[in-house]
């Protein structure tokens, strides 16, 4: 196994033991939004998300047990994002990782409850973090404020809703740039400032980390936009040319395939420049980089 694969798995099973405290047994009453919440929660995925986190806090010398509960959060929050856009409304879509989606194993009104249940126990479990003291109160009301703002109309939905009204329309550069830095860039790049600011990160430290998930989250999404063109169904654990069936505008439609991949491996090395000042402890985030523009899934 290579050392990030190792280093990965390591941080996925922190996070997913976490997620097991969180999450209510599914024969809490009633248990079927329960049992539809950890169904959604416990599907698959890579927890890259959480696991920047972690690193970032990490990188500059913090204590990661500290993060823990953020980066459980973080997940509660891209798992519902998940759930709704799957939702026949917006992307329609029947499978995730390999499974039936949350509307077809439950029904559709189960998932966007079952979203909206997820994405209200990320911000108990946070705020718990203040309440009982486990973390200065102050820098839990600062990471809220960060994940809040990431995720609502200047970010995450804001990108979704420009998503959704751009689907049928002419290609344009701009309205996909703004596209793919909100709906995905914004809380990849809000994970690595969460755990730089719960690790007690200088501001050029906080700076530098900030420039980091910019970049890795547009590689991110460019690579996703060309693993729907090029990627193995059976590997995905979903429909490929999704998006060209449904006119979505992506990287590739814009600029064409190797533009596309020439522009991520160019945003993969400014990546790692924005990490030239950190030591050792910074690693496992340039293997993430390179693990993130080499993914084929």
């Amino acid at each position: 196994m290579l050392l990030i694969e190792k280093y990965l798995s390591i941080k996925k099973k922190e996070v997913e033991e976490a997620l097991e405290k969180y999450l209510s047994p599914t024969t809490t009453y009633p248990p079927i939004i329960h049992k539809a919440m950890r169904y959604s929660t416990f599907a698959g995925g890579k927890r890259i998300r959480p696991i920047l986190a972690i690193s970032a806090c990490e990188a500059v010398g913090g204590n990661t047990q500290d993060v823990i509960p953020f980066a459980a959060a973080l997940e509660l929050i891209h798992t519902y994002s998940l759930i709704h856009d799957d939702l026949p409304s917006i992307d329609n879509d029947d499978y995730r990782r390999g499974k039936l989606t949350c509307h077809k194993k439950f029904g559709e009104a189960i998932a966007i409850l079952s979203g909206d249940a997820l994405l209200t126990l990320a911000f108990e479990i946070m705020s718990k973090q203040g309440i009982t003291e486990k973390t200065n109160s102050s820098l839990v009301l600062r990471v809220i404020y960060e994940i809040a703002f990431a995720i609502g109309t200047s970010g995450m939905i804001g990108g979704q809703v420009v998503d959704i009204i751009s689907e049928n329309k002419s290609t344009d550069a701009p309205t996909l740039q703004y596209i793919h830095t909100h709906k995905t860039g914004n809380l990849i790049c809000t994970s690595l400032r969460i755990g730089a600011i719960l690790g007690g990160s200088s501001q050029n430290q906080l700076r530098l980390l900030t420039q980091y998930g910019e970049y890795i989250g547009l590689v991110f999404q460019i690579i996703d936009d060309i693993l729907d063109i090029e990627g193995n169904k059976e590997v995905m654990g979903k429909s490929s040319q999704s998006d060209i069936s449904k006119n979505k505008l992506t990287y590739p439609s814009v600029y064409g395939l190797e533009e596309s991949k020439e522009w991520a491996k160019q945003l993969h090395q400014e990546a790692l420049t924005s990490l030239e000042s950190f030591d050792h402890q910074a690693d496992p985030l340039r293997e993430i980089a390179k693990f993130i523009v080499q993914r084929s899934y």
